[in-house]
């Protein structure tokens, strides 16, 4: 049996992102790994977008950035700057194909392209092998989180019910890269939010993020405790862009779905020291939002500093007063005690959009988080924080 300094299970973003920052740190550049997952010939299969001041560290893998956003509900309309934040885009396969690269480069770094049937104690088993390593770092789910018919939608479904612990939302969503024939879209601004759409009885918005002004990615996301059927997806998109831009003729360039489990639920499901979870399944998911890009670069930047350092490596974020917020963010949306559309329109209407990337980021001061959540109701607020803290006890 083959013996590893470290095996990364799942070559996602997150594990992808870990080998990055591996690599990276002359003292863990050389040291013995492998990359294992079922397909390592990777496809547009994901965009991500995140918020940050100044150069990112994946700066030259930016597809587009945006100086201010927009939230759309009924006839009310914000334009709010993001200054000093850009709004960044990053397309899937660029991610994984400039990583990958420059890992190859490195002989010390074995790739295995297998389904993983096990992993336990030091040890990761596929169909035909094994292998050992000091550590494993596993972004593995038990689920696909790209639904694309009717039998995965309805294994999501069905895998949601059996976390009963805590609320349990999935932000779900198709996307589409499209072009019209014609100039049509104001390509500094990015569409966040707008909740006129059908709702679907939950929280839905659509997410406009130009690209040139012919070119945008249009993504129809709801948060429900259940996905759609496949076709509420495309009809929704379809009368959006037919209502906005005049039925105007456009190509669709590439299509995506996904679904992004939003709860403080945990998927972990080993307690074993030399395993360590990361990514969704390291918690890096932020329960009120759905937000991961960059919580799994912190994550995946801490683990490589600690391995550096000569600790034992740990996946978990440091907890905050943000977690409660996002606790009773969701228990407010998963009882329906208020609509997302009204919440997440309250929030940035009434505030700067830095303060509210900086609430959504963890980093916000004690007077940020008191404003942001005194644009709620104070009553509504009060019953979900003490039903929060008495599940907590």
């Amino acid at each position: 049996m083959d013996k590893y300094d470290y095996i990364i299970a799942g070559a996602g973003c997150a594990g992808l992102s870990l080998l990055h920052y591996l690599i990276q740190d002359e003292s863990l550049s050389q040291k013995k790994i492998l990359v294992i997952d079922k397909n390592l010939q990777k496809s547009n299969d994901r965009t991500w977008c995140f918020w940050e001041e100044g150069v990112s560290e994946f700066e030259h893998l930016i597809t587009k950035s945006w100086v201010s956003i927009s939230i759309h509900k009924a006839a009310q309309d914000y334009l709010l700057p993001t200054t000093p934040f850009t709004y960044k885009m990053i397309e899937g396969l660029s991610f994984y194909e400039s990583i990958i690269h420059k890992a190859k480069q490195h002989n010390n770094i074995d790739w295995k392209e297998a389904t993983i049937v096990a992993i336990k104690e030091h040890t990761v088993q596929w169909e035909g092998g094994s292998a050992k390593a000091n550590y494993i770092f596993s972004s593995i789910l038990s689920y696909n989180p790209v639904f694309k018919d009717s039998t995965s939608i309805q294994s999501l479904n069905s895998l949601s019910k059996n976390y009963s612990k805590k609320p349990f939302l999935w932000q779900h969503f198709k996307g589409e890269t499209i072009q019209f024939e014609t100039e049509v879209f104001d390509i500094e601004t990015a569409r966040l939010m707008d909740f006129n759409v059908d709702q679907q009885k939950a929280t839905a918005f659509m997410y406009v993020l130009p690209i040139t002004k012919k070119k945008a990615l249009v993504e129809y996301t709801v948060f429900s405790k259940e996905l759609l059927d496949k076709a509420s997806y495309d009809t929704s998109i379809k009368n959006y862009l037919s209502l906005h831009y005049l039925n105007q003729a456009y190509s669709v360039l590439h299509e995506e779905f996904g679904a992004i489990p939003m709860t403080q639920n945990s998927f972990t499901t080993s307690n074993e020291n030399s395993v360590i979870p990361i990514g969704t399944m390291g918690g890096a998911v932020k329960a009120s939002t759905g937000y991961a890009f960059k919580f799994i670069q912190k994550q995946t930047k801490q683990i490589a500093i600690d391995l550096s350092n000569g600790k034992e490596p740990n996946s978990v974020l440091k907890k905050t007063r943000h977690q409660f917020y996002d606790a009773v963010l969701l228990d407010i949306l998963y009882h329906d005690k208020m609509s997302g559309a009204e919440i997440f329109t309250r929030i940035f209407s009434k505030n700067k959009a830095s303060t509210v990337f900086q609430f959504l980021s963890n980093t916000s001061s004690i007077f940020d988080d008191i404003k942001i959540m005194s644009t709620l109701p104070t009553r509504l607020f009060l019953f979900s924080a003490i039903r929060i803290l008495l599940r907590w006890k």
